[in-house]
């Protein structure tokens, strides 16, 4: 299970695209949406924390110096800040491995005020069967890697190296699906009632299901897994939890939402704080080691707390002040 982890991206990009259709899909078809204010919010809510985890990586210059050649040393230092690195396969990890999503963010966000504009489905099964349709192009990427395994690995995992497969797994084209399949879940989630069982049914049939799969994970193919096998499942999750359930009740108590309001801090810092940590020997010389890995776990989740309401919150209120005041 921990080690079909690299599957929660595909979940982290398909929950980012059913949360913006699910607060904008309404004012856009309405004509309400106005795009330069969608940018900024955007930015001024991601960029903090993705600027501050290119800080924590100062420690990985030189090793990303010895890692490429001096052209794409640079272009990453080039790119990276400009949320372009994805775009090339051979740095989309510069820096800071998690960030390359956010390439893929960037991308998804600019294009996505015209896609909240799309209808609002009237009848159900025209919208899932458009749903299963982007579904099955998602897969599509995965699928021709395995059948025709362009880099001639024998055996693909999370390890392996290939010039396609990195291409499949970073760049943002191969992902879009599954930003498209999040929004067009939130126009779903707008037909579905929010009471009886249905959503309750849908949230244990997608939480066993993503269990069932990721337990299964050594014997299916990597590069399918990796992103669009697992969408119908987690959007069952998504619409459990949007509904009103004892799963969504149980899962919404207020210590998770505390911690799951750092999510994001998590996600894009984790890799840079864990190097600290250990690169530090900090629990060696508290004689804590023995208590790794669980205990960095604890300190990562503080470490992102602490982050979201030093940096995130109070760079954000300033930045959509200043921005407030630089439009005007």
């Amino acid at each position: 299970m921990v080690n079909a982890g690299y599957a929660s991206v595909s979940f982290f990009i398909l929950l980012s695209g059913f949360v913006l259709g699910y607060n904008y899909n309404a004012r856009a078809r309405a004509g309400e949406l106005d795009r330069l204010r969608f940018y900024e919010a955007r930015f001024t809510r991601l960029y903090p924390i993705y600027l501050l985890s290119f800080i924590l990586a100062w420690r990985v210059v030189p090793l990303e110096w010895g890692a490429h050649t001096h052209e794409m040393f640079w272009a990453g230092i080039v790119l990276a800040p400009l949320l372009l690195q994805g775009w090339i396969p051979e740095i989309a990890t510069f820096l800071n491995t998690p960030a390359w999503t956010m390439s893929a963010e960037a991308f998804f966000y600019l294009l996505f005020p015209w896609m909240a504009r799309w209808k609002r489905p009237e009848r159900l099964s025209p919208h899932l069967a458009k749903m299963a349709g982007v579904w099955l192009l998602g897969m599509i990427p995965g699928t021709l890697y395995v059948i025709f395994n362009p880099d001639g690995l024998p055996q693909v995992d999370r390890f392996s190296y290939g010039k396609w497969l990195q291409a499949l797994k970073y760049t943002p084209l191969p992902h879009m699906a599954s930003f498209v399949f999040g929004v067009l879940l939130a126009e779903l989630d707008e037909i579905v009632p929010r009471l009886g069982r249905l959503r309750l049914i849908l949230g244990v049939i997608g939480f066993a299901g993503t269990f069932g799969v990721l337990a299964a994970a050594p014997s299916l193919p990597y590069a399918i897994l990796h992103d669009g096998l697992l969408m119908p499942l987690f959007g069952c999750i998504i619409l459990g939890l949007a509904g009103v359930n004892p799963l969504s009740k149980a899962l919404g108590i207020r210590p998770l939402v505390f911690v799951g309001e750092a999510s994001y801090c998590l996600y894009l810092l984790h890799f840079n704080f864990w190097n600290l940590i250990h690169d530090s020997h900090v629990l060696d010389k508290l004689g804590l080691a023995r208590f790794d890995p669980w205990i960095s776990y604890v300190l990562l989740i503080g470490l992102a707390l602490l982050a979201l309401h030093l940096v995130e919150k109070p760079v954000q209120r300033w930045l959509r002040g200043w921005m407030h005041v630089w439009r005007d």
